[in-house]
């Protein structure tokens, strides 16, 4: 009997809702009154909150249950995000409350980010504000498409209905700007608690549930039934078998599934689902779930990559557009290099343009003058070190958004809102269906302040036959005549009087006694065919076991290259 209660608890749904709103509009009011009519909340500790209320000198509010710091008492305002769960007839809920003041904008992106669902709380007597219009944005951008409007303090306009139209009206305009529509506009009075559990007779003239009926309304809807997004987390080896281990962030995972590893857009089929434990042996993995896959092929997988099924996959990029929130101490700079964290992928991110910043007031467009400050919301473009897998957030939250980093700071999160949709080719060549990815024009220096080596990308994003190259660069020097071999995409770029001569299947390539580099422009350190043959063989079948051994027997970094010293005023 125990047992099935735990099983039946275990398998209730879940819910997560966030409350948004300006301050003092009285979100944290609706929560508390909520909590207390549903009966979740201890009543210890309502009445050490009436106490504590009394020896401060403030009336008690509900708001209190929710404002767990005594800081936050004394100021009278939600400081951080508070996330409270209470199980009604129907589901479990966890409510988010979201601060409203606008220091503390950060706490409320990072308490909506995961939130199923919103409700924006407006007071009846003050109507539409600054944090009102800001919070819809806010929840816009971060894909929340589910949004309810609470009308909240009616008591105080004496439950006028005209004023309950005319605030809907305007914020039904405004949300329309955003793309969004609310799903349920209702009236209530939290501090009395009228239509929050109950419905009011002071509000006969509303038809609509109660906000407890509305929660209760909202379909859950499930990442099982998205594509499959599972980015790898590791690769597990044992004796011959590897296992690619992760987290399905939607969609499902099963047997005889043809997949697609991304960036490499590797195919192949899903053989098992290994377990430790023959009990805990499954066909298919859902969203939710850290799950193993055994494939039928074996590549070369690392952390970062993306599992989808073939016939869905994510974008490969590296280059986008995105909304980002900005909470450095230092302002984000143009051209300024950050690491990206994209689900379990890591890149180096470099801000090549900052279309604009968001208007704290009117949440219009203005100039941003090469910079971000803290707590500035802008839309930025970002070129990354190599290509990722991503989505649009719009579509799927987990690969459609990022945090940046400026060493070991976190300084920023983004939602992705424009992905440049092309081959992962960034210096390359191309012919027809042939494509090389090539770094062999980027430049490598030295950055002094950051005591690491960075690189900058050239201006010219590929090359074809007839084409000139740039020869001398400042980090790097070539022989007007060579040739270019890229094992990973098995292309051969021939070089000819500083000219593209040439672009051919690596099989179809022969040795002809000229200088080699491979694609990110090392030298190779071939003396005769049989060294080319030798190499060839060796660094097309290299992996991470034996890269840094066949690296140094057959590259040379110094034949070509070089790294100068800069700062942030390197340029090329």
């Amino acid at each position: 009997m125990t047992e099935d209660r735990h099983l039946a608890k275990a398998s209730r749904e879940k819910l997560k809702i966030v409350v948004a709103g300006h301050v003092d509009h009285g979100k944290s009011t609706v929560i508390g009154r909520l909590l207390y009519d549903t009966n979740s909340v201890n009543l210890g500790l309502v009445e050490k909150v009436k106490r504590i209320s009394a020896e401060t000198g403030h009336p008690f509010e509900f708001a209190f249950l929710l404002d767990a710091f005594e800081e936050e008492r004394k100021q009278g305002i939600t400081i951080d995000t508070t996330q409270l769960q209470f199980r009604a007839a129907l589901r479990d809920y966890v409510i988010i409350d979201a601060p409203g003041h606008k220091e503390f904008l950060k706490n409320m992106i990072s308490g909506a980010s995961d939130a199923e669902a919103a409700f924006l709380v407006v007071d009846a007597e003050k109507g539409v504000e600054e944090q009102s219009r800001r919070h819809a944005h806010m929840l816009s951008l971060l894909g929340v498409r589910r949004l309810g409007l609470l009308v909240n303090k009616m008591d105080l306009v004496n439950y006028d209905q005209k004023v309950f139209l005319a605030i809907t009206a305007a914020l039904n305009e405004y949300l329309a700007s955003l793309g969004l529509t609310a799903t349920i506009a209702l009236p209530l009075s939290a501090l009395l608690g009228e239509n929050v559990a109950q419905p009011s007779p002071h509000l006969a003239w509303y038809q609509g549930p109660t906000l407890l009926a509305a929660l209760d309304s909202l379909e859950k809807v499930t990442e099982e039934e998205s594509d499959l997004r599972l980015p790898i987390q590791d690769v597990y080896k044992f004796d011959d078998r590897r296992v690619l281990a992760g987290r399905i962030e939607s969609g499902r995972a099963r047997i005889n599934d043809r997949i697609m590893i991304s960036p490499g857009n590797k195919i192949t089929t899903v053989v098992s689902l290994p377990a430790w434990l023959e009990r805990d042996l499954k066909d298919e993995g859902r969203a939710g779930e850290s799950v193993g896959l055994m494939v039928a092929d074996e590549f070369y997988n690392r952390r970062g990559e993306v599992i989808s099924l073939v016939d869905n996959p994510p974008l490969v990029s590296d280059r986008l557009k995105a909304s980002i929130f900005w909470l450095g101490q230092k302002p984000l700079i143009l051209k300024r290099r950050y690491k990206i964290k994209l689900a379990t992928a890591e890149a180096e991110a470099a801000v090549i343009e900052i279309h604009h910043l968001i208007d704290s007031d009117s949440l219009a467009p203005i100039k941003a003058e090469g910079q971000v400050r803290l707590n500035e919301v802008a839309v930025v473009e970002l070129s990354l070190s190599r290509p990722l897998a991503m989505d649009l957030f719009a579509s799927r939250k987990a690969t459609g958004r990022f945090v940046l980093q400026d060493g070991y700071d976190v300084v920023g999160g983004g939602v992705i809102t424009w992905i440049e949709d092309r081959p992962p080719v960034r210096t390359g060549f191309s012919l027809g269906a042939l494509k090389a990815r090539c770094e062999i024009f980027e430049e490598y220096f030295y950055h002094v302040g950051e005591m690491a080596v960075n690189k900058i990308k050239p201006p010219r994003p590929h090359y074809g036959v007839g084409d000139p190259v740039p020869l001398v660069g400042r980090s790097y020097r070539y022989p007007e005549s060579f040739d270019i071999v890229v094992f990973r995409d098995q292309v051969a770029i021939q070089i000819r009087n500083g000219q593209v001569a040439n672009i051919l299947p690596l099989a179809e390539f022969v040795y002809g006694q000229l200088p080699l580099v491979n694609g990110r422009g090392f030298g190779l350190k071939i003396q005769s065919n049989e060294d080319w043959l030798k190499a060839r063989d060796d660094l097309a079948t290299s992996n991470p076991e034996n890269e840094s051994s066949l690296a140094e027997r057959w590259l040379d970094f110094n034949a070509y290259r070089h790294i100068p010293i800069g700062g942030d005023d390197f340029h090329i």
